[in-house]
C-alpha cells in the first residue's frame, strides 16, 4: 500500500524549489517523487487520489514522504483539497523578493520563447507574473485549515546567504538528522540562463508539457533534473547584469505592497528591509 505524503513544498516558483527538491531527494530519511511538481492539487485533481497514491508506490519506510510543487500556494482550492486528503501535512513556502520572483519567471518564458517582449507588457497581459507574488493571500488559505506550527515560512535571501543554515531549519522542521551539503550542493539548482536555441527550447517545453498531460511525470522529472540537456539547451547569463527597469519594478512594488504589509504583520518579518522596499 502507498504511503501519502506528509511534507509539501507548496510555492512559489522561483524561489528554490528545484534546489529544495534535489537536495533532499538524497536524504536517507525523505521520500521525493522523483519528478517536481506533480500539480495534482490544482491541475490534476480529477485523476483521483488512486493516482497520487501511486506516485508515491517506492517509498518504504522513510521517515517523511512529501512531494514539491511550486503552484498549490496559489490555487484557490488546493490547501482545501491538501487538507481534506492529507490532513494537517507540513507545509512549505519559500518567499523570495516578489520583484526578483516575477522578473526570473519572465526569463524563464523568455528562454522558451514564450510571452511579450518586454518586462512591462508581461506584467499587463501575463496575470500569474503578479498572481505568484500574492503571497499572503496564499498563505491566509493554509492558515485557515492547518496550525501554525505546521507552516513553515523560509526566505530565499537565507538559501542564497547560507544554504547550510537555510536546510538545516529545514531538516529540523521536519525532525530529521541535518545533512551536511557539499561545495556544489551549495550552488544553485539553476541559475539564470537563455536557450542556445529558443525554437527548440520551447520545442522541448511544449513536448515536457505534453507528456506530464499524459500521465508521464517521472520521465519528465528524469529530463529536467539531467545536467546533460541543461547543458545543450541553455548557457548561464549574468543575472545582475540583466535587470528590469526601474519604472516595471515599481509597478510590481505598488501592486504587490499590500501582500507585503500582511506578511510582516503576520509572521513578524522584516521583509521591505530584506528585500530594500
Amino acid at each position: 500500500m502507498s504511503r501519502l505524503p506528509n511534507f509539501l513544498y507548496v510555492g512559489p516558483d522561483k524561489a528554490g524549489s528545484s534546489w529544495l527538491h534535489e537536495t533532499l531527494i538524497k536524504h536517507p530519511d525523505v521520500y521525493l517523487t522523483p519528478s517536481k511538481d506533480l500539480y495534482f492539487f490544482d491541475r490534476y485533481y480529477d485523476r483521483g487520489m488512486g493516482w497520487y497514491a501511486a506516485q508515491f508506490k517506492d517509498a518504504r519506510d522513510e521517515k517523511v514522504v512529501g512531494e514539491v510543487c511550486q503552484d498549490y500556494l496559489f490555487h484557490p482550492e488546493a490547501a482545501k483539497r491538501i487538507h481534506h486528503e492529507l490532513g494537517d501535512v507540513s507545509v512549505m513556502v519559500s518567499l523570495r523578493d516578489p520583484v526578483d520572483r516575477a522578473w526570473s519567471s519572465y526569463l524563464y518564458m523568455r528562454k522558451h520563447g514564450i510571452g511579450p517582449d518586454t518586462f512591462a507588457e508581461a506584467l499587463r497581459s501575463c496575470p500569474e507574473l503578479l498572481e505568484h507574488g500574492r503571497y499572503a493571500t496564499g498563505l491566509d488559505r493554509f492558515l485557515d485549515l492547518f496550525p501554525r506550527e505546521r507552516v513553515h515560512v523560509a526566505l530565499f535571501d537565507d538559501l542564497e546567504a547560507d544554504p547550510q543554515r537555510f536546510l538545516d531549519d529545514v531538516t529540523d522542521m521536519l525532525g530529521i538528522a541535518r545533512q551536511p551539503l557539499d561545495d556544489k550542493e551549495r550552488e544553485a539548482r539553476l541559475p539564470a540562463a537563455k536557450a542556445r536555441s529558443v525554437h527548440l527550447a520551447s520545442a522541448v517545453r511544449k513536448g515536457a508539457d505534453w507528456v506530464r498531460e499524459h500521465d508521464g511525470a517521472r520521465l519528465v522529472g528524469a529530463v529536467k533534473r539531467s545536467p546533460l540537456v541543461h547543458r545543450v539547451l541553455y548557457q548561464p547569463i549574468d543575472r545582475s547584469a540583466v535587470r528590469p527597469d526601474e519604472r516595471d519594478v515599481l509597478t510590481v512594488r505598488r501592486e504587490l505592497d499590500s501582500e507585503v504589509t500582511a506578511l510582516e504583520s503576520t509572521f513578524g518579518l522584516r521583509l521591505r528591509e530584506s528585500w530594500g522596499w
